[in-house]
């Protein structure tokens, strides 16, 4: 099996990538999605990170708060270092849970930073960078998210890719049916040969 790891900027385009891929039939793990689930799956763990960013996340049910959680974390690196030492370990763990019953040529991960983690990229054979123009970047994701132009540009200028770490990368200007056609050239430059009929 191969394990792919799609990767990109907010807008770039990797959740329709990995969505065309698993159109095809190949399992995509998707890291923000499994992330945001464990908290539910495992109180312990919205638990440790209440208490690790200084208490006052947790909702009246018991469940993290996860906008309260971003505003917590996102505006100071100190605690966001802090909750990335609780949450990629639970990320990790879950996502080679995952893997093990994975029984397909292909196995793909959707996440926006893997690429910088070595204890992930020790689990990844190659690696697809999507990306695209910033404008085009962030009129998709204000699209998307209905948010300010503005608190979408300050996510953009905070993400950093290699283009020259990835096996290739795929440039998403064009539209949906362009993007599949690219999607299948840069899996063939990768030399990963699997049936996309």
């Amino acid at each position: 099996m191969i394990v792919l790891l799609v990767t990109g900027g907010i807008g770039s385009g990797k959740s329709a990538v990995c969505a065309y891929l698993e159109s095809k039939g190949y399992p995509v793990y998707y890291s923000d999605d499994r992330a945001k689930a464990l908290y539910d799956e495992q109180p312990e763990l919205s638990l440790k990170v209440d208490k690790l960013l200084g208490g006052s996340l947790l909702s009246v049910d018991g469940k993290l708060d996860l906008s309260a959680l971003a505003a917590r974390v996102f505006a100071d690196a100190g605690r966001l270092k802090l909750l990335e030492s609780l949450i990629h370990p639970a990320v990790l763990d879950d996502f080679l849970s995952w893997l093990s019953v994975q029984d397909s040529p292909l196995a793909v991960m959707e996440s926006a930073i893997a690429q910088n983690l070595p204890e992930f990229m020790a689990h990844i054979d190659k690696v697809l960078l999507v990306d695209a123009p910033v404008e085009l970047r962030l009129k998709r994701a204000c699209a998307r998210d209905g948010k300010d132009i503005k608190a979408i540009q300050s996510r953009v200028e905070k993400q950093h890719f290699d283009p020259s770490a990835a096996d290739c990368v795929l440039v998403n200007d064009a539209g949906l049916q362009e993007l599949w056609s690219r999607t299948e050239q840069a899996l063939k430059k990768m030399s990963i040969f699997v049936n996309m009929q």
